[in-house]
């Protein structure tokens, strides 16, 4: 923990790994076997499940809960209380904007990000994403604000989504539109497991 910084009222599991020069805030738990790699940041009060592995400049916001074996590479940022499931894995320079919500087993390639944006009619409260279980994200997308992805959907790479995707559709393009539905020969923990033999 050679120059790190970790606040005497976090609760660290067995096994943490905690690399050169992190941060770790006040309230946070790091739950057994949680790996932080080198400059890595984890603001008050968030929750890092068991196995899961934050990377080299990777933020993790304030009250953020991120489920058990997951896997952020380099500088990702996960804003304030966004809420992630279990084995999400997301490629490196990711960016969640507060408050999105992941559900279990979600892939997220290489500069992916989720945006919002204030809904002046409600006090400036910001609209954000959902993305359900199973879903997929080539490199470089974006997901406009209050759009939800549908379970097991697919979104190629560099596309742009503006509407919410149906379950279990593959969509691509600026803006993204509907290409065909999933193939169901090929499941979607293939995917999953593929990149997680990659890590």
């Amino acid at each position: 923990m050679h120059g790190s910084y970790v606040s005497p009222n976090a609760t660290l599991g067995a096994g943490v790994t905690i690399g050169r020069f992190c941060i770790v805030e006040d309230g946070v738990t790091l739950a057994d076997g949680v790996v932080l790699e080198d400059y890595a940041m984890v603001q008050a009060g968030a929750r890092i499940g068991a196995r899961t592995k934050i990377g080299t400049y990777t933020k993790i916001g304030r009250d953020v809960r991120i489920g058990e074996d997951c896997s952020f590479t380099s500088f990702c940022e996960i804003r304030d209380r966004c809420d992630l499931g279990d084995r999400v894995l997301m490629g490196s320079r990711g960016t969640l904007s507060a408050g999105t919500v992941v559900e279990d087993e979600v892939v997220m390639k290489y500069a992916f990000v989720v945006t919002d944006t204030p809904d002046l009619q409600k006090n400036n409260e910001k609209s954000v994403g959902r993305l359900k279980r199973k879903s997929r994200f080539g490199a470089s997308v974006v997901i406009m604000p209050s759009v939800t992805i549908g379970e097991n959907a697919e979104i190629g790479a560099c596309s742009q989504v503006r509407k919410d995707v149906p379950d279990n559709e593959v969509w691509f393009g600026t803006p993204a539109k509907y290409y065909r539905d999933v193939d169901a020969a090929a499941p979607a923990t293939a995917a999953v497991r593929k990149l997680a033999l990659a890590r």
